[in-house]
This record gives structure tokens, C-alpha cells and sequence, in this order.
């Protein structure tokens, strides 16, 4: 018995040191992948804010970005959702274009004024990248599916910093309700490498200061978080249905996919002559800052939501992530405005907890939470997080994501299989939720 234990262990280390080294060469890959991503938005940002004329060319960029992808990108048009049907039900390699052609495509849309995100181009990026070890070490299906986990925890991690949130977020993404343990050392390997990996080649993180004293733990306490967590559920279910819609409507009514992002550059840049700001645009990581140290006017969130969902559903190139950031923090800094609770708490709360809500993705939300803003909010930002989790309903970005579990006990899972039909433009069927 003794020896069948040694030979066992030394079965499981040996296995152990293999993923090891490819989890650290994932990690290099999307630490490179994420480092060449923020230097190119840092880049288009820059040139953007300095020659605000370019927003008049955003539809000559949603037509370029909307053209390169239907005449040589439609096996990777699915993006995020592409990765998790490959991670449920592995077929086809992913090409390796996928990487060229969304960082190309988001950088368009930042530098030409549209409003995006990094975290969706990231993790495709990363996947991408990751994938090409297929080629080289023959993974068999189960294996290829760790080494996409990995990609997804390493792109996450290297693009906001968290390696953490990111590990978590590779595992908790693909279903709601589910994790699954088998890649849990890939992903924490593959997210510390990425992350460290980024920083090593000079880029850098925003930091978001979070100075205010936090209150003791009593029962109104956690009564104010709970509204707020529902407030931050709300505006991502908001998001979620918004740029579903939006993105059904304009496939719906123009046919040819260059036109879409270059009919919806053409709202988007009249919205912003006609607000006469950048402010909602881009990353808007000034504005999120801003959010923790003084008070905004309460409306941004909803000027974001509505850009965002534009943009995204128009078909631009992007990422979800950094604008539901945006609205959470600038939603917490409004509801600073009603609850007995200090902006920059609410800010942080939000920040994490409507990213959470919209990703399905409430623990690894709320580790980014306390990566970011310490331990002693820690408990503040895990009830926003629930609850958000809880109050968004079935509706998130990853159209692709499975119901693992269902999110309330009271609830039969029948029900809540038959909510996410509901809210998926193209119906599913159970079997196809489940498997």
C-alpha cells in the first residue's frame, strides 16, 4: 500500500512539474500579449486626447475595423465566446490571428474615440497564444481545455494587475455556480507569471486610492451594502440586455458587417460633439480615479452604459470590462449621494461589484476588490459583490458562459434554465446550457 501512495505522489509531482513549465510559458505569452495591448491603448489614448479632430474619422475606423474582420477574421468574430465554446467543447485550434486582429481592432476603436475596454481583447489575445502550445505538445482534449483556463487567468491577470482575481476568474467564468479545481495550479501559475511578466517589460497599473476610514460592521452597515449591491446588479443587468439588444438590432438591420461599427462611429462620434467631452470614452481611467476623490455628477453611469453598449454592440473591438469599472465606481460615488456610506468605499465596492454581476464571476470580483483596495473593505465589497451577483439576474456579456448550478436555492434550476433562454437572443436548450 505504501508503495502504490509513493508511486501515486510521484505520479502527481511529475504531472505537477510538466504544467508547471507550460503554465510559466502561458504566462510569458500573455505577459508579452497584455504588455504590447496597454502600450498600444496608452499610445492611442494619447494621440487621441491631443488631436480631438480624430473622433471624426470614428466611423472611417468602424468601417476598417468592421472590414478586416469579415474578410479575414470570421473563424475568430465570436471573441470571448469563441474561447469558452472552445474550453466546453474543444474542436479547432484558435487561430493565431485572433491576437493580430483584436489588438489592431481595439486599438482603432480607442484611438478613434470609441468607448471600450482591455480585458475581452486581453483574454483573446492570451487564449490565442496559448493555444499554439497545442501544436507543439499534441494536448489532448481535456489538457487543451487547462491550457485555455490558464490563458484566460494569465490575460486577465497581466492586463489589471490581479493575479488573484485573475486565477479565479479563468475557473469561474465558464459556468455560473461551477469552478473547476482540475486547473486550479496552471491558472495560479500562468496568472502570477503573466502579471509579473507585464511589469517586468516597464508597463504599468493604475492605482486607485481609497483613503477613507471604513465604518465597523453592524447591522445597518451591512444593510447599506445590500441596496448598493442591488444598485450594482441593476446597472449591469442594464449593460448586459442594452448591448445585446443594440448588437441584435444592428445585425438584424444591416447586412454587411463593415457598416455596422461604421453607422454606429458615426452616433457615437455625433454623441460626443454634442456633449462637447471625451470623458466617456476610451478607458475613462481618469474618471475612475476621479470617482475615489471627489464628487462626480451622478449621471455618469449612465452616459458610460450607453456609449459602451453603442460601441460594443455596433461591433467595434474591446473589451467589457474597464467600462463597467467606470460605471461601477461613478454609480457608488452617486450613491454616496443617498446611503450614510463615504464615496470612495461605494466607489470601490462598485468598481469591482458590477464587473462581477455582469461577468457572473462574484469571487473572483470580489478578490479583485480586495487585491486593489486592502483587506479592511474586504467584507463591504464581498456583500456588494453577492448581492450584485445575485440582483443582475441571468443576464451577462459572455453569451457562451453555462449555468454550473443555479444562482438561488429557492429557485428550480428548471426555471432559471428557462430564464436564460429568455434572455439569450438565440435560444438554448437546457442540454445545451448544461453539458
Amino acid at each position: 500500500m505504501k508503495l502504490i501512495l509513493k508511486l501515486k505522489q510521484f505520479i502527481v509531482f511529475s504531472q505537477l512539474s510538466t504544467w508547471f513549465l507550460i503554465a510559466c510559458s502561458v504566462g510569458i505569452l500573455s505577459g508579452i500579449g497584455s504588455a504590447a495591448l496597454l502600450a498600444s491603448l496608452e499610445w492611442a489614448t494619447d494621440f487621441r486626447e491631443s488631436n480631438l479632430w480624430i473622433i471624426a474619422l470614428l466611423p472611417f475606423g468602424g468601417f476598417l475595423s468592421g472590414w478586416l474582420y469579415h474578410n479575414y477574421g470570421k473563424t475568430v468574430e465570436g471573441g470571448n465566446n469563441l474561447l469558452l465554446e472552445e474550453i466546453h467543447n474543444p474542436k479547432n485550434i484558435i487561430p493565431l490571428r485572433m491576437a493580430t486582429l483584436v489588438l489592431l481592432g481595439t486599438t482603432l476603436a480607442h484611438l478613434f474615440g470609441g468607448s471600450a475596454g482591455r480585458e475581452g481583447t486581453a483574454l483573446q489575445i492570451s487564449a490565442s497564444l496559448a493555444d499554439q502550445l497545442t501544436k507543439i505538445f499534441k494536448f489532448q482534449p481535456r489538457d487543451r481545455q487547462i491550457l485555455l483556463m490558464a490563458g484566460l487567468s494569465a490575460g486577465f491577470s497581466s492586463v489589471f494587475g490581479t493575479p488573484l482575481a485573475g486565477t479565479i476568474f479563468g475557473l469561474e467564468v465558464l459556468a455560473i455556480g461551477k469552478i473547476n479545481h482540475n486547473a486550479l495550479f496552471p491558472c495560479l501559475i500562468a496568472a502570477i507569471v503573466g502579471d509579473r511578466i507585464t511589469l517586468s517589460l516597464g508597463l504599468h497599473h493604475t492605482a486607485y486610492r481609497h483613503d477613507s476610514l471604513i465604518p465597523a460592521i453592524n447591522l445597518m452597515e451591512i444593510i447599506y451594502a445590500i441596496l448598493a449591491g442591488i444598485a450594482f446588479g441593476l446597472a449591469a443587468m442594464i449593460f448586459a440586455k442594452t448591448t445585446h439588444k443594440i448588437s441584435h438590432l444592428f445585425k438584424s438591420k444591416i447586412s454587411y458587417p463593415p457598416l455596422r461599427p461604421a453607422i454606429g462611429g458615426v452616433i457615437v462620434a455625433l454623441i460626443v460633439w454634442a456633449i462637447g467631452s471625451t470623458k466617456y470614452i476610451g478607458l475613462g481611467i481618469p474618471t475612475i480615479v476621479n470617482a475615489f476623490e471627489m464628487q462626480l455628477t451622478p449621471w455618469d453611469f449612465a452616459a458610460k452604459i450607453g456609449l459602451t453598449a453603442l460601441t460594443l454592440g455596433a461591433g467595434f473591438k474591446g473589451g467589457e470590462v474597464t467600462p463597467l469599472f467606470f460605471i461601477g465606481a461613478t454609480l457608488g460615488n452617486a450613491l454616496s449621494l443617498i446611503l450614510p456610506l463615504s464615496a470612495p468605499l461605494l466607489a470601490s465596492m462598485g468598481f469591482v461589484a458590477v464587473f462581477g454581476s455582469a461577468a457572473n464571476t462574484p469571487i473572483a470580483a470580489t478578490l479583485m476588490g480586495i487585491e486593489l483596495f486592502g483587506m479592511e473593505s474586504g467584507v463591504f465589497i464581498a456583500i456588494a459583490c453577492t448581492m450584485s451577483y445575485l440582483a443582475s439576474g441571468h443576464a451577462g456579456i459572455y453569451r457562451a458562459q453555462h449555468i454550473g448550478s443555479g444562482k438561488y436555492h429557492f429557485m428550480p434550476i428548471q426555471e432559471e434554465l428557462n430564464s436564460v433562454n429568455v434572455e439569450h437572443q438565440d435560444p438554448l436548450s437546457p442540454q445545451e446550457i448544461t453539458k
